[in-house]
């Protein structure tokens, strides 16, 4: 029997190839969750509309949802996002926002407010370190979903668009606050006045990604990262997010005092006494997380 879930999420079926008979439920479901096979504790999610390129539907933000509980509630230690087939993630599939003569508009600000800004929030506050790794195109809140991770690593193919002046609209799910602080004022109006995509290299050599990587590597590259930070200190890997986003927002003095503070939090941890213990013993640090 064929192996639909490893070939959905290696991208080794076809964007128009259908799932038959063989695939289960789960296997059809618009995002998957794996579990690391090597570090149990590293969670691997898949968005899983190849045929769409991964574009996010209601469906697929409600599966989202169900998933980050469950991350969160085992707990993981790192989470790793990618796309199934050809592309990472078009953002908003459109055939979701057609408009019948006579029905109403669709409230965007309520989709944002619903659904968008609460995967964002989620994403951006998680508790453990997560990588976007980003295969194909990147397009609007799928941009920006990779944006909202921690770090970024994307296939040399890969595109980052952002297409609403296309539509009339404004760059969201964090693109407007993401933009600016990761490129520079220049550069962000550029991106989001023209919407002309920006290949994985460029962006990296903007800084607005980590890295970019040859194509066949982008997987294994992203779970080796993933690895390694999932048998890393978690819980000093959260208050790194903390101060680090912080800064983008307040002054030198205000960040000392958050510096401080978690400082403090830090050294009174588990882990920095096994990180202290493992200098001194000269060995690899055993850190669980806490």
């Amino acid at each position: 029997m064929r192996d639909v879930r490893r070939r959905v999420e290696s991208g080794e079926r076809r964007e128009d190839e259908p799932v038959t008979e063989t695939a289960t439920a789960e296997e059809q479901l618009p995002a998957l969750l794996a579990w690391d096979d090597e570090v149990s504790d590293l969670a691997i999610v898949t968005l899983n509309r190849p045929q769409r390129l991964n574009a996010f539907t209601v469906a697929m933000h409600e599966r989202l949802a169900a998933i980050l509980d469950e991350v969160e509630s085992r707990p993981a230690r790192a989470l790793v996002i990618t796309g199934a087939g050809r592309g990472f993630c078009a953002g908003q599939d459109l055939s979701d926002r057609a408009v019948k003569p006579g029905s109403a508009v669709p409230d965007l600000g309520e989709s944002l407010e619903k659904r968008y800004n609460p995967l964002i929030k989620r994403l951006v506050r998680a508790a453990f370190p997560v990588i976007a790794a980003v295969n194909g195109v990147a397009a609007g809140a799928g941009a920006n979903l990779a944006l909202a991770c921690d770090i970024v690593l994307a296939a040399r193919s890969a595109r980052f668009i952002e297409p609403f002046c296309n539509l009339g609209l404004v760059p969201d799910s964090g693109g407007s606050w993401h933009l600016p602080h990761h490129v520079g004022l220049a550069r962000a109006l550029g991106l989001a006045l023209t919407g002309e995509p920006l290949p994985a290299e460029v962006a990296e050599s903007w800084g607005l990604i980590w890295r970019a990587v040859d194509d066949d590597r982008l997987m294994d590259e992203a779970l080796a990262l993933a690895r390694k930070l999932a048998r890393g200190p978690t819980a000093g890997y959260a208050k790194i997010k903390q101060a680090i986003r912080a800064a983008c927002e307040q002054s030198l003095d205000a960040q000392l005092d958050l510096e401080r503070d978690l400082q403090r939090a830090a050294g009174k941890s588990a882990d920095y006494r096994e990180g202290v213990a493992a200098f001194l013993e000269k060995r690899p640090p055993r850190f669980r997380g806490r």
